[in-house]
């Protein structure tokens, strides 16, 4: 399915040439580039729980012996305050966004060459230019981000945090005067403005970004309970009732099932998207901005071809939940050897792209470390330790700086590499680590505000169903394989020996594979079984468990989360995850002039039994 399983690129980059930002930011420059081959290499070993390197290093400024700008110092607070808030990837892309927008206004106010601000236009002199800028860069941000994570579920430890920074940096915080040419009512003036625009961009976000007209035209799905029964349209969203919801920052919403997340972002104002990228569309009776189309997802009952990729894109999810077992014994190369340098396919590719069976994808791979110039040393590993490191480490779960603010530990991680040359796109001198930090992270904060623009807008106007909705949906109606089966409806799943099969009378016979799925007598008898990751019903003790893959009733099925959390509150598609890293990948390559990581490897360590955690 295009976008909730295939990659979309919709990637933008504001060209910042030497120290000015070439033309303004709504005319800056927005372009979908070739595929990055960077990856990120982990180190698998069994099991593990989550802990994020990102967090470390708020809690230790200068690893590695790298010696921090203000500008990074404050990214870090502001990543710290995203962990401590509730998960919305929509409100954190806007918040890295206009914080970057904030340091380059600062910065580029004592800029004696001709550069265009974003928000806040004003040129200052300095004695100390270097001073002056650290002081109105550090007051606007911390004016900006108390404004916004006042209503925070963390707002006591997040501003706790800021207020020491501004404490040890010798800046006194109770200072908001606007008036004046010091660099604090400078950054003061700097917050006001932003905090101003911000107030009216359409995000709503003094009505605390709630939705204004989106209404689901599903009832909830009860995940604790078996099927999909009272779904009415297939192609559509549903929310997810729990006794119970966390976000994926593990903040409890006790409504019992959240919201579409920023169905409406379409109307929010960007950063870099031109007005010829978007179309309104009429729905509901009501109008949705739509940036960068990438047309209608397929549908069920659509036609014969969308019914098919529909149930190809649902059955994907449900065989490859069936590959995250350790202990079949299957193997793979982990390294870049062997993963990566995958050309992006066109539609009627897309069955060819994926793998099915073996997993993974048509990446051919990297035959030599282009820094070393020597092969990538293989790196052998079950494939279900890869699969479920890969889904924890993107999944952004409890503690996660989100998406877009992932992107951004990822930024930091290059920039603090020995080998990394602080130079614009790869050319010309080498900057000073301030310079070079307030560019990239207006360049990437604006890139992450726009993909959540433009792939919200698409989410919200699609209302696209989310995999755990379409699987259990399909498999209630039963198999679509052979009408002369038990249980067969055109609109029910395909049968795949191995994988999605019937419960049989011999199936469940002592010693058989469905055994366990017979139920009171024969009643599951005619029912669709899949081999899968088993869900939270077979884990006893989080903290020793784990609950494998074997065969389960399909309409008991969950996706490799958390129970308290299952799937993202938003639409299907187009993928979130896929829009934010494929635009982040292609963002930085440019930045940095190189699509590999520094030294040709980025790796994160996943130690053994302390990374997983579902």
């Amino acid at each position: 399915m295009r976008g909730s399983t295939a990659i979309q690129s919709v990637s933008v980059i504001a060209m910042i040439a030497g120290t000015a930002l070439a033309g303004a930011p709504r005319a800056a420059k927005v372009a979908a580039m070739p595929q990055a081959t960077s990856t990120v290499q982990p180190t698998v070993m069994t099991r593990f729980k989550y802990s994020s390197v990102a967090e470390a290093r708020h809690d230790n400024y200068g690893a590695r012996g790298v010696v921090h700008s203000v500008a990074r110092d404050w990214n870090e607070e502001l990543l710290h305050a995203i962990r401590n808030d509730f998960a919305r990837p929509t409100v954190h892309a806007r918040n890295l966004y206009h914080i970057g927008a904030a340091m380059w206004d600062a910065w580029s106010a004592y800029d004696t060459e001709p550069s265009d601000q974003v928000f806040h236009h004003e040129k200052l002199t300095a004695e100390d230019v270097q001073a002056a800028r650290e002081e109105a860069i550090s007051f606007a941000v911390y004016r900006i981000m108390k404004h916004r994570f006042l209503f925070s579920p963390g707002f006591l430890e997040i501003n706790t945090s800021i207020d020491t920074l501004m404490d040890e940096k010798g800046y006194d915080r109770n200072f908001t005067s606007t008036v004046g040419d010091s660099p604090a009512a400078l950054g003061n003036r700097i917050a006001a403005t932003i905090i101003a625009m911000g107030l009216n961009d359409g995000s709503n976000e003094s009505g605390f970004y709630a939705n204004l007209f989106y209404q689901p035209v599903n009832a909830p799905l009860l995940p604790d309970f078996a099927g999909n029964p009272d779904i009415s349209d297939p192609n559509r969203w549903q929310p997810l009732a729990l006794q119970f919801f966390k976000d994926q920052n593990g903040n409890p919403i006790p409504t019992g099932y959240p919201a579409f997340l920023s169905p409406e972002w379409g109307d929010v104002t960007p950063f870099a998207l031109n007005d010829e990228d978007s179309q309104v569309y009429t729905r509901d009776g009501h109008d949705w901005t739509v940036w960068s189309d990438p047309g209608a997802p397929p549908r069920i009952g659509e036609s014969p071809e969308s019914t098919a990729r529909y149930k190809w894109g649902n059955e994907l999810v449900m065989i490859w939940s069936g590959q995250l077992d350790p202990t079949d014994g299957v193997m793979i190369d982990a390294s870049p050897a062997n993963i990566g340098n995958a050309q992006l396919p066109e539609v009627a590719e897309e069955q060819d792209f994926y793998q099915v069976t073996a997993g993974g994808d048509w990446g051919v791979g990297h035959d030599i470390n282009p820094t070393t110039g020597l092969p990538y040393e293989p790196q052998i590993v079950p494939r279900g330790d890869y699969g479920r490191i890969l889904a924890e480490f993107w999944a952004d779960g409890p503690d996660s700086e989100t998406p877009p603010g992932h992107w951004f530990t990822i930024l930091n991680y290059v920039t603090d590499h020995p080998l990394h040359e602080n130079r614009f796109m790869g050319e010309g001198p080498i900057m000073d680590q301030l310079e070079y930090d307030v560019k990239s992270y207006l360049i990437l904060g604006g890139g992450m505000h726009d993909i959540a623009v433009s792939s919200w807008s698409v989410k919200g106007y699609y209302d696209y169903i989310r995999p755990i909705s379409a699987i259990r949906y399909m498999c209630d109606q039963g198999q679509c394989t052979d009408p002369l089966m038990p249980n067969f409806n055109e609109d029910g799943i395909d049968l795949i020996p191995g994988s999605i099969e019937l419960v049989t009378a011999e199936s469940i016979m002592p010693g058989e594979r469905h055994e366990h799925l017979a139920g009171d007598g024969t009643e599951n008898l005619g029912k669709i079984a899949i081999k899968a990751w088993r869900g939270p019903d077979y884990i006893a003790d989080e903290e020793t468990d784990v609950a494998g893959v074997g065969w389960i009733l399909a309409e008991n099925w969950w996706p490799y989360q958390r129970p308290s959390f299952v799937t993202p509150p938003f639409a299907g598609y187009v993928s979130g995850h896929s829009t934010y890293s494929r635009g982040a990948a292609e963002i930085m390559t440019l930045l940095t002039g190189d699509e590999y990581f520094p030294g040709g490897m980025g790796e994160f360590f996943c130690p053994q039994n302390e990374f997983l955690v579902f």
